[in-house]
């Protein structure tokens, strides 16, 4: 299977997928953009699914192990998860020193976001996160190496930018990626050139452009080079999606919040888009802040919001650690974890009972500083 080109933000649509993976076709074909990809990190991201009932369903049906490779990918979500529950907002600054002595821009040129830079590997890529809120992981990561060892953009600014538009953004993964590929989160900085194009995507096969070089040329170009900037011949521009602070349908107020004295609560965030067993009161909560941290484009918003208007009783929004607070005395209040910045303080207060993110994976308690030594220390147990 191919990942679809649009995500109902159902938990029975993620399951469905869950049963059309084939993992010996993903591990054959996955670094190309037509291949056997899965498509289901929206639905993880948004906590409509678990990577552990994931791994259940597919064993089911297949024998896998820590040594597949649809298992290890999977393992680099709970990796960035990992650092980011130590790093915790540090995941947004430079984890390692950048190359020394390049100066970076805060700025995403307008080229590159209205997809008009020339290079059709690039170009194809930004159109695809507009039209669809998702990408290949190959797209992904030469985004990421043009806009930040091509363009000189720095990291931080471009991850931002992307965030908000994929249906799967997680501030962890995407972000630590980004570092990854800046070379702040590894060893040296990746770089990709023409032919791995070719090879991976031959449709967006990109000769005589910037990438059209050596892998010794590329690399001179990211530590001694500047902004290389667009090619002679663009395409047309395409405009970008705006990024927007709330659903762009509705504006919940939290005048909204009905009376809950006495009542179970389960606080439902945009991480966690399943109505719990049991029979607690859902109150879908939007931390306002965080959101005019991070904005999203109204695809992304659509998305969760459907969900979770289907599976909540009310919604609300505003400052989430003042709810909390609000809330009566009487009432208890559970609500599952997460690791976003705003939403993690407001939950930890000790009134709230936080349940766990199910992970397939041991969490340790010592930061591994590589997927390497973290898949080292965890992968055994998988099998075990």
């Amino acid at each position: 299977m191919t990942a679809p080109r649009e995500w109902t933000p159902a938990r029975e649509a993620a399951l469905a997928c869950v049963d059309r993976v084939d993992p010996v076709a993903y591990a054959r074909s996955r670094n190309h953009l037509r291949g056997a990809v899965t498509g289901l990190s929206p639905w993880i991201t948004h906590g409509l699914i678990d990577l552990p009932e994931v791994l259940a369903r597919l064993r089911e049906r297949h024998r896998l192990g820590a040594q597949d490779k649809l298992v290890s990918e999977f393992g680099w979500r709970e990796f960035f998860h990992h650092a980011w529950r130590h790093l915790g907002e540090g995941i947004l600054a430079d984890v390692r020193p950048p190359l020394p002595g390049v100066r970076y821009s805060g700025r995403v040129p307008d080229d590159l976001l209205q997809a008009c830079t020339g290079v059709p590997a690039i170009d194809a890529s930004v159109r695809a996160l507009y039209d669809t809120g998702w990408l290949h992981n190959h797209q992904r990561m030469w985004l990421a190496s043009y806009a930040v060892h091509g363009r000189k953009v720095h990291w931080r600014a471009a991850a931002d930018w992307m965030v908000g538009h994929l249906l799967d953004g997680d501030l962890g993964s995407n972000h630590l990626s980004w570092q990854w590929c800046a070379g702040t989160f590894s060893s040296k900085p990746y770089l990709f050139d023409a032919a791995n194009v070719a090879r991976y995507a031959p449709m967006l096969a990109s000769p005589g452009t910037f990438i059209d070089r050596s892998y010794e040329d590329l690399d001179r170009h990211a530590r001694q080079g500047g902004d290389a900037g667009p090619e002679r011949d663009r395409p047309a521009s395409a405009e970008p999606p705006p990024l927007l602070a709330q659903p762009p349908e509705a504006s919940p107020e939290a005048s909204g919040c009905p009376d809950l004295r006495g009542r179970d609560v389960h606080l439902m965030h945009p991480w966690a888009l399943r109505r719990p067993a049991g029979g607690a009161f859902v109150l879908a909560v939007l931390h306002r802040p965080f959101h005019q941290r991070f904005p999203w484009s109204a695809r992304r918003w659509r998305f969760v919001m459907e969900a979770m208007l289907r599976e909540s009783d009310a919604l609300w929004c505003g400052d989430l650690a003042q709810l909390v607070h609000a809330l009566p005395q009487a009432c208890t209040i559970s609500a599952r974890a997460t690791l976003n910045p705003g939403y993690r303080e407001a939950l930890a207060a000790a009134r709230v009972r936080v349940e766990p993110v199910p992970r397939f994976t041991d969490d340790p308690d010592r930061p591994c500083g590589s997927f390497t030594a973290f898949w080292k220390r965890v992968s055994g147990a998988i099998d075990g």
